[in-house]
């Protein structure tokens, strides 16, 4: 029986499997929560076959969920599936191992490290810059794609992707589209089909662990720290118990950096390029700053990122617009009381950074793309929890000191030189995969500055 004291929790009707519901909630993910957050506020809920779904839409709800309350909430059922690619490694892990997990890798993103990795950063946008052409015509996404795996390739393993003779580099490749494929709609059920695609990258995928579990143990035994995050991560030790990782574990938590990495920050490049092709004084202030910063048009570095703060605004509000992640998904073990209300034991929980980076509450305009809206003092203005583009709490990104750093680095490298626009007669929608895609792609014009 209910407690009459307790209203019941807004939201839409309908057959849980076949109403118009079920197709807007599929179909159209972005918008639907859109519509959610505008007729039913900060919290309601919905039917999606067998579960019960409430969205959480305030700032102080996300840090209930993120924070206060974080170990009432376990990842969704897609974690089941994420454990065959990448195991149980920090992404994936929960309760007391993933805290230990995290205090060991840790020490791989602190500043120092993150200094060292920019350097490669720069020297990659750079040698990316150099293989464009003036009024040439292409999809950035694979481009950028290309770029932050071989970033990924230098700072994690010191492989060369670029190179044909580089085992490590060449088994990446092979994973990179395992990663993908597997993120696809419907690939739980075409990564149970003998198909010849999926035996083929599943192959790839085991020749990548034999690779990096030799090459672990080459480096245990030679006790040389190489300067990159597999080192790191062999080097770590657990302050509490004085314990390191198994060559597995390690082996685990490459890989769980590998395909957090990789996309992500191609991702909100993709769409920054986009925003500033349609936003010409945002640009030209970018621009300005680039070669006030950059004058010799060389490539950005760690102790350049101080200088770059309009750079530093326009991604973030590229990534307000299009959050690489644009929602995540929890299942609570307990009930929750929110306000009024209660989520109720075993439902799932989403929150949605597309939906609350979109709020006017927060961001006055919310379509338009305002750099300012990143200033200090605008930043103060507002909930922390108004922005999460890299989660939050106990859980929050472990590599977004990381991500931030990379983001900025590229951008700045690549727009000191060149200026996208474009391509004339291009569509671009916007697609809610496990990241925000663009359907058809991003065909731009490079123009060099």
């Amino acid at each position: 029986m209910k407690n009459p004291s307790r209203p019941n929790v807004p939201g839409p009707a309908g057959n849980r499997f076949f109403s118009r519901l079920v197709k807007e909630s599929r179909r159209d993910p972005l918008n639907f929560m859109l519509k959610l957050a505008r007729e039913y506020g900060d919290l309601s809920t919905f039917r999606v076959g067998r579960d019960q779904v409430y969205f959480v839409n305030s700032p102080e709800g996300v840090r209930d969920v993120f924070v206060n309350h974080y170990d009432n909430f376990l990842k969704g059922r897609g974690r089941a599936r994420g454990w065959k690619l990448i195991g149980q490694g920090i992404l994936l892990s929960e309760g007391e191992l993933h805290k230990r997990q995290r205090r060991l890798a840790q020490p791989a993103f602190h500043r120092q490290r993150i200094a060292a990795y920019a350097e490669e950063m720069g020297a990659a946008a750079a040698r990316c810059s150099e293989r464009w052409h003036d009024g040439e015509t292409l999809d950035i996404w694979p481009e950028l794609l290309r770029l932050t795996l071989g970033v990924v390739g230098r700072t994690l393993f010191s492989a060369d992707v670029e190179s044909q003779n580089d085992e490590v580099g060449s088994a990446l490749k092979d994973v990179m589209v395992r990663f993908r494929a597997f993120k696809l709609p419907g690939s739980g059920l075409l990564d149970r089909l003998p198909l010849p695609q999926i035996l083929r990258l599943r192959r790839g995928q085991q020749r990548l662990r034999r690779i990096v579990l030799k090459l672990i143990d080459e480096r245990r035994l030679s006790g040389r720290d190489h300067g990159d995050l597999l080192s790191m991560l062999l080097l770590a030790e657990d302050e509490e118990s004085a314990e390191v990782m198994t060559p597995e574990q390690v082996w685990q938590e490459a890989l769980t950096i590998f395909v957090g990495g990789f996309d992500t920050i191609a991702t909100a490049l993709m769409w920054t390029f986009y925003a500033l092709s349609r936003n010409p004084s945002a640009e030209s202030q970018l621009h300005a700053e680039l070669d006030a910063v950059l004058e010799d048009g060389r490539a950005a570095t760690f102790e350049d990122l101080k200088r770059l703060q309009y750079t530093e605004r326009v991604l973030c509000e590229a990534m307000r617009l299009y959050p690489p992640t644009w929602r995540l998904v929890r299942r609570a073990l307990r009930d929750f009381p929110v306000g009024q209300h209660v989520i109720p034991a075993d439902a799932l929980v989403v929150v949605c950074q597309y939906a609350m980076h979109r709020d006017p509450r927060f961001f006055p305009e919310p379509e338009a793309f305002d750099p300012e809206r990143w200033t200090h003092e605008e930043r103060a203005s507002r909930p922390a929890y108004s922005f999460f583009p890299f989660g939050g709490g106990p859980r929050r990104c472990l590599g977004e000191s990381f991500a931030m750093t990379e983001g900025v680095v590229l951008l700045a490298t690549l727009a000191r030189r060149w200026r996208m626009r474009l391509a004339e007669g291009h569509k671009v929608e916007v697609l809610a995969q496990h990241l925000l895609r663009a359907k058809w792609g991003m065909r731009m014009r490079l123009e060099r500055r």
